[in-house]
């Protein structure tokens, strides 16, 4: 009996130990952890996608200025070229925008040159007066992208010129001075005479004959003659002391309104003005009376120049690889020229006035009415 009782606790023994020996079978899930990796690994490709199909970040377009004598601050010609730089970074985001201050004429070519090997890929001459050194450089740099301000007459493939009706600004503005002056007496001067800037003081003048006969008056320009080609002229764009002889003349000679056309040395116009507590003034170029707004009660209007649609335009040019050796025409259609009330003084110009003058604006468009002198350009 007892050797019964021991067989089957043997028997007992045995299979526990049979049992135990099974239970790594029964772990079947962990066993398919492996399996369980591999199904995440297409989900953490999937969330990597997007990083290597996105596309590489634009590079940088590098645009540099060389500015005429005047400098970057002249609240005229070359700040509203360089608004045009700061507009296309403000609009493209991957501008670099540069510039070199010319001190005198003998430092465009020097400047040109310097930034040649700066790897820009827009260098942008201002002026007329830079017209010569950015030929010289646009010749000897034949892969290097140029765009010139007021030179409508080179032909380059990696030059880009740019003209300016700006007649048909002053045309306007010549005809509101006739409107407004209380002397019968108008003035206007230059800082140095070349196409680009006479054709200022031609519209100016052209303007206020045309007022005189629509309304049968004799309104007088002081400073230009358009039949003679003869005029006031100081010689420079700099010296704001010759603006302010130049505004003691005229306003002693009995005009009330004045249109310098000299960029910063009519500021020194303005100042006469502003210290005989009479007189207004029509700038050129940008809104004189924003950026002057301590002066903005002498400013009646400006004729727009609007070159900062040019720069800002060729920039996108350079940018999306449509850049191409042209000239460009700013007119009155296109934007490019026009004219601005002073922020102060616009609220003294009459409607009827107004009205006559946005009437001209289609004339002047169609050619009905003529701006220039003929024969001279």
């Amino acid at each position: 009996m007892k050797k019964l009782y021991f067989v089957m606790a043997l028997l007992i023994v045995a299979s526990m130990i049979l049992a135990a020996c099974g239970a790594p079978a029964t772990e079947a899930p962990v066993a398919e952890a492996p399996a369980a990796a591999a199904t995440e690994a297409p989900a953490a490709a999937a969330t990597e996608a997007p990083a290597a199909t996105e596309a590489p970040a634009a590079a940088n377009v590098k645009v540099c200025q060389v500015t005429d004598t005047g400098g970057i601050d002249d609240k005229s010609f070359n700040s509203t070229a360089w608004k045009g730089v700061e507009d296309a970074i403000a609009k493209y985001g991957n501008v670099e925008g540069k510039y070199l201050e010319s001190q005198q004429q003998a430092d465009y070519e020097v400047n040109l040159n310097a930034f040649a090997s700066e790897d820009c890929d827009l260098i942008i001459p201002v002026g007329f007066l830079l017209a010569d050194a950015t030929t010289a450089a646009a010749t000897a740099n034949p892969d290097q992208k140029y765009a010139i301000i007021d030179v409508d007459y080179l032909a380059f493939d990696n030059l880009r010129g740019s003209g300016f009706a700006i007649d048909q600004a002053t045309f306007l503005n010549g005809y509101l001075a006739a409107g407004m002056t209380k002397t019968g007496k108008v003035g206007t001067y230059v800082g140095i005479a070349f196409p680009a800037t006479t054709k200022f003081m031609d519209g100016f003048a052209l303007g206020v004959a045309y007022y005189n006969k629509v309304k049968g008056t004799d309104v007088k320009v002081l400073g230009w003659d358009v039949t003679t080609r003869q005029g006031l002229e100081v010689g420079n764009f700099e010296s704001t002391d010759d603006g302010r002889k130049m505004g003691e003349q005229l306003m002693d000679e009995g005009a009330d309104i004045i249109m310098p056309v000299a960029g910063p040395v009519g500021l020194g116009t303005l100042a006469v003005m502003e210290e005989r507590g009479s007189g207004m003034l029509i700038g050129v170029d940008n809104d004189w009376s924003l950026s002057n707004p301590d002066k903005a009660g002498f400013i009646l209007s400006s004729a727009m120049k609007n070159m900062d649609v040019f720069v800002t335009e060729t920039i996108g040019m350079v940018i999306d690889g449509s850049f191409k050796g042209e000239n460009w025409i700013g007119n009155l259609e296109n934007g490019g020229v026009g004219l601005t009330y002073g922020s102060e003084l616009g609220d003294t110009v009459p409607a009827e006035l107004k009205a006559e003058i946005e009437a001209l604006i289609p004339m002047l468009q169609s050619g009905e009415i003529v701006t220039l002198p003929e024969g001279v350009y």
